[in-house]
């Protein structure tokens, strides 16, 4: 065997100062423990996305133009980061407001603030700050490399901002083009942002309406505030009850903060939902089954315009949109 090559390299490991040496150490067990014992990965992003065009065509097409999501003014979107975890059987990690439970176990944050009190009853937990998940769950949880004054609040709900723009939502088809929704611009405030995979592959569970779906759920939950924003609502219709055509809003804005449901959201308007395989109880289709969807939130649109003309100030006061599923197929 030609020891060249190691003898050189043994002389040149040996030629170091002591302080380069003394870097160079051997891992007994528990060394290996230590490492081998942490868990996670943490993801520090800055970002802008732009989108030309996303067209989804079939007898006709419906085609989403000029999307852009970004920072304030058309900058990064920045200051994110997102934790991501593979659940052991019963392990406490972050989710939700659990930063504000921690901060406020540590005295850092007022306890006589009912929100900061609902948070801490939530999330505080035995193994920790958070929720307990099971085995082999995959959790991503979004929230700000820097929240700033860990005694502020207000830094907290507004360490992340973001603005979303769309030229127009268009559908196309022999007769013609129709605007959906055009010159939509929302800026805001994104809050505690999570993505839960669930690992239950193997069960199934049976809905209110009858519905099955797989216990392998992609589970959503997001708080964000609407601080300014603006919309031409072309034709579309709002939940299948309010046709809004030709109609402008402005000075648009999405929270939390009046009615008898605040409590726990910060003044943020909240939304969960989960999705997953399923079958349809009435057809028999098995298809994307969204289902446990929930909305809470106030709506202000003190500029409401029809056809050109202002008709005044509108608002809604605890909007809630729950026990809602959908079944999504092809035919």
């Amino acid at each position: 065997m030609n020891r060249a090559p190691y003898l050189g390299a043994l002389a040149l490991l040996l030629s170091l100062p002591l302080p380069g040496r003394a870097e160079l150490r051997a891992l007994d067990d528990p060394g290996l423990a230590e490492i081998t014992g942490q868990g996670g990965v943490t993801l520090e992003l800055e970002t802008r996305l732009t989108l030309d065009r996303l067209t989804w065509t079939d007898e006709g097409a419906l085609s989403v133009n000029g999307l852009r999501l970004s920072g304030p003014g058309d900058t990064s979107l920045d200051n994110l980061k997102i934790t991501v975890d593979l659940a052991g059987d019963g392990e406490v990690l972050s989710h939700g407001f659990s930063e504000i439970a921690r901060r406020a176990a540590a005295g850092q944050l007022d306890t006589a603030d009912p929100d900061v009190a609902a948070a801490l009853a939530e999330y505080a937990l035995p193994g920790g700050f958070g929720r307990a998940f099971g085995a082999g769950d995959l959790v991503l949880h979004l929230g700000a490399i820097d929240y700033g004054d860990p005694t502020r609040l207000a830094d907290f709900l507004r360490a992340v901002d973001f603005e979303l723009a769309m030229d127009r939502v268009v559908t196309a088809g022999t007769e013609g083009n129709t605007d959906l929704f055009s010159d939509v611009l929302l800026q805001g405030y994104l809050g505690p942002t999570d993505l839960v995979v669930r690992n239950r592959a193997s069960q199934t569970r049976t809905l209110a309406n009858g519905n099955q779906v797989s216990g392998a759920e992609l589970e959503l939950d997001t708080h964000f505030e609407i601080s300014d924003g603006h919309l031409n609502w072309d034709a579309a219709d709002l939940i299948l009850l309010f046709n809004f055509a030709a109609v402008r809003i402005e000075g648009l804005q999405i929270h939390n903060r009046r009615g008898d449901d605040t409590l726990g959201h910060f003044g943020m308007a909240h939304a969960t939902a989960k999705l997953s395989r399923g079958t349809s109880a009435v057809s028999g289709h098995d298809g994307l089954s969204v289902h446990e969807v929930e909305f809470r939130g106030d709506i202000d649109m003190p500029v409401f315009k029809v056809g050109g003309t202002s008709i005044g100030n509108v608002q809604f006061t605890d909007f809630a949109i729950t026990d809602t599923t959908m079944m999504v197929y092809g035919h």
